[in-house]
């Protein structure tokens, strides 16, 4: 592919040539259409007249008079530069044209900073910033057209706010009613485009101005990265994107990180009282890991106070660490210590019941709404901070070593060897329990998870894929010890989140040559499987393994329950909620949207070959698809 000519004059002759060829075909439509039409039959890509594109797009044709040397859209790529994205991820929308011209072709490095990626569904362009964010510990960029455009991108805007992910968005908008044309310029525009979101968003803005634009931007990009996270939504409306920016004095504000709160000091000292005196302390833990370096400080808290840790959600704590758990068979807690837990609610409850305290550490009450119910039960603990998980670590570790006297170290080291043992022996369980089903047709997950494992454990690798579909095989047979092993799940449940945000999280991994693995469900793959084509397009190595048991098993199972709980039949359950008759070949999808497929896998002797074959392509900078056929669960 050619490189677009950057210079000014080149840019501005070029539209200057154009703007006079399109005002003779105003003058002379006739001549102009059948001009246009010859081309076409020589020439595929040949360009539609202004009419045929009116047709297109429901606008009147335009007929420029002049050229716009400096549109406004050009400041506000100078204001996005400065925050150091590197995608923006979007399908493209007349709303945002100006916008998306001044990204691709404005500046000495067009189209860079941010990188632009052609999405086939805004819900998949949300959901890649969604993935790649969890593992670059940063936002990448959705740019959005207008009301249905941002109503397409709703769920993954919610499983972002949910999930406390930084997304950063900007929505076009034909604002001015009296200048907007009929059609789909009014019905794809809103008075107050942010309230469709405005509850699962942490924050929006319509800017008027450009100097508003360049506050808000910055600002909107602050918020997003202050914990709790969430994703933010600015409205560029198309008239400050157009037309030429004849503001003076504009700035643009310098991006000052928000140092993350630490807990209360008098409380992180009654945590640590409680903490080295538990005889039975458990650690449990959600999305406190937000940078590697936390995983060092969860490690050392641990290790101090000789306590297991049940890391779940997201990569917390390394898996094969002798205190990676609950403790074993018998092990109930008498102080649990609660670090960025969505819903503490059933800790809180089941440890009162037994006279156990319960010390919650999380931002999320320093941000809450009060339609989204994301929050759950009000959980009644016995020690809450107002503060974020990983910024605290320190101060508590510290304060739980001054406590800790050589009687009590000694203890501490007995209980730690107890530990030890159970997790080695709830290891060893995992091992025997995986060796079920083994030589099943279809396949069973825990062989998929098993075989897959020699072949990318001395690899640089990364899971960018739920476990919670798969029964968690991954979590019980490999060995985590890296904050981008695992990103967790979709935060609210959003189906239709796991291929996208795969491809988001691989885009990330990309640059860092990691091996980037997504055990993907058939059921989330049919939400929206152009996201294949984005990855092709970009180049995006991503190794997808199809989970493909033919139906969205979860439904099926409940279904059954609701049936037994009715005193019915289960020969029936399978309608609504089943994928068959005819069954979906998702090798040769993958090949349709020009990814290397391959299968389906049906025989468990076939699928190394397979898997190698899969993992060769991705090394060379491809995605590719496995396509194997799996046991429900």
């Amino acid at each position: 592919m050619s490189k677009a000519k950057t210079g000014a004059a080149s840019r501005r002759g070029f539209l200057k040539g154009a703007a006079l060829g399109t005002a003779a075909l105003a003058v002379k439509p006739e001549a102009g259409q059948a001009q246009e039409q010859g081309s076409a039959r020589g020439n595929a890509t040949a360009r539609p007249n202004p009419t045929t594109l009116a047709l297109d797009t429901g606008a009147r044709p335009a007929v420029p008079s002049r050229v716009v040397e400096n549109p406004g859209s050009d400041f506000m790529v100078d204001v996005l530069k400065t925050l150091n994205i590197e995608y923006a991820a979007s399908n493209p929308g007349s709303t945002f044209d100006g916008l998306h011209e001044s990204l691709i072709n404005y500046g000495p490095n067009p189209n860079s900073m941010p990188e632009w990626l052609t999405c086939c569904h805004e819900e998949s362009a949300v959901a890649m910033c969604h993935g790649y964010a969890k593992i670059e510990l940063k936002p990448m960029m959705a740019v959005i057209h207008g009301t249905v455009g941002l109503q397409h991108a709703a769920m993954a805007i919610y499983n972002a706010y949910a999930d406390r992910v930084p997304v950063y968005m900007i929505v076009g908008n034909h604002a001015d009613a009296a200048a907007r044309g009929s059609g789909v310029q009014s019905y794809h525009s809103a008075n107050d485009m942010p309230l469709l979101v405005r509850d699962f968003v942490k924050w929006d803005d319509q800017p008027i101005s450009l100097g508003a634009f360049a506050e808000s931007a910055v600002r909107a990009y602050k918020f997003a990265m202050t914990p709790p996270m969430g994703p933010v939504l600015l409205v560029a409306t198309h008239e400050n994107q157009t037309q030429p920016n004849r503001e003076t004095n504009l700035r643009i504000p310098r991006y000052t990180p928000t140092a993350p709160p630490q807990g209360d000091d008098e409380a992180v000292a009654q945590a640590a009282r409680w903490l080295v005196a538990a005889e039975r302390p458990l650690i449990v833990t959600q999305r406190v890991v937000r940078t590697p370096n936390a995983i060092k400080l969860l490690t050392e808290l641990a290790e101090t106070l000789q306590a297991p840790v049940d890391s779940q959600e997201r990569m917390n704590f390394p898996t094969r660490h002798p205190l990676a758990g609950t403790g074993g068979a018998g092990y109930e807690p008498d102080v649990i210590l609660l670090l960025e837990v969505s819903d503490p609610t059933n800790a809180a409850r089941a440890a009162r019941a037994r006279g156990a305290k319960t010390i919650n550490v999380s931002a999320m009450d320093l941000f809450m709404k009060s339609n989204i119910q994301d929050f759950g039960h009000y959980a009644d603990v016995d020690l809450d901070m107002g503060a974020d998980g990983e910024a605290t670590l320190p101060a508590l570790t510290e304060a739980c070593k001054k406590l800790i006297t050589a009687d009590r170290r000694r203890t501490l080291q007995d209980r730690g060897a107890k530990l030890a043992a159970a997790h080695k022996l709830q290891r060893n369980q995992a091992v025997d329990l995986a060796q079920y089903g083994w030589d099943a047709s279809p396949i069973s997950l825990n062989r998929l998870c098993a075989e897959l494992w020699p072949l990318i454990k001395n690899e640089d690798w990364s899971l960018v894929s739920w476990q919670g579909f798969i029964s968690g095989w991954p979590g019980r047979l490999w060995n985590f010890d890296k904050h981008y092993q695992y990103i967790g799940g979709q935060g609210g449940g959003g189906i239709g989140y796991n291929a996208p945000a795969s491809v988001g999280a691989a885009l990330a991994n990309k640059k860092h040559g990691r091996l980037s693995i997504n055990i993907q469900t058939d059921g989330d793959m049919n939400y929206a499987p152009g996201v294949l084509w984005t990855a092709a397009h970009h180049k995006i190595p991503l190794l997808t393994i199809m989970h493909n048991n033919r139906g969205y098993h979860a439904e099926v199972m409940i279904l059954q329950n609701r049936a037994s709980e009715r005193n019915r039949g289960q020969d029936r359950t399978t309608i609504g909620t089943k994928l068959w008759e005819p069954n979906i070949n998702y090798a040769k999808m993958a090949e349709t949207y020009g990814v290397y497929g391959q299968g389906p896998i049906t025989e468990p002797t076939e699928l190394v070959a397979a898997l190698k074959r899969g993992i060769e392509h991705v090394k060379k900078g491809e995605p590719a698809l496995i396509d194997v056929v799996t046991q429900p669960r």
